[in-house]
């Protein structure tokens, strides 16, 4: 296993994700930010917020896949949610799921989520991008 996930006693031990993972293997994956977008480049779920963090989830594990690897070898997602407010995390709780139910996978990882005002196209809600290491 290339990446163990722990919350360190001391801190906060959050139900959705983890606090840290410790990581030992010799190569590193950077993923660009995923959205809503298939593999044609077409928009999914215009204006729903669970569906795009779903497809954006989707991607994620399809491009780990292309390195055979999957969400187990993450080591880290950061979630960049436009106009986030708390009544969001919801949605997002719920796109995650459904994509980690559809992939077969836990995606429990830890994560940074911040709120920015607008994303690479006005249609955009969600990016996700993740560090994974690889044996």
């Amino acid at each position: 296993m290339t990446v163990e996930l722990i919350n360190p006693a001391g801190i906060p031990a959050p139900e959705a994700y983890w606090q840290m993972s410790v990581t030992q293997g010799s190569r590193a994956v950077y993923l660009s930010g995923q959205v809503a977008r298939t593999a044609e480049g077409e928009p999914v779920g215009a204006g729903d917020l669970a569906a795009q963090t779903e497809q954006a989830y989707l991607n994620v594990g399809a491009a780990l896949a292309a390195v055979d690897a999957g969400f187990d070898a993450i080591a880290k997602l950061t979630v960049y949610v436009v106009d986030y407010a708390p009544e969001k995390m919801g949605s997002l709780i719920e796109g995650a799921m459904r994509a980690g139910a559809r992939l077969g996978v836990d995606v429990a990882k830890p994560i940074t989520l911040l709120g920015v005002a607008a994303l690479g196209e006005p249609d955009m809600l969600v990016e996700v991008e993740a560090i994974a290491v690889l044996p």
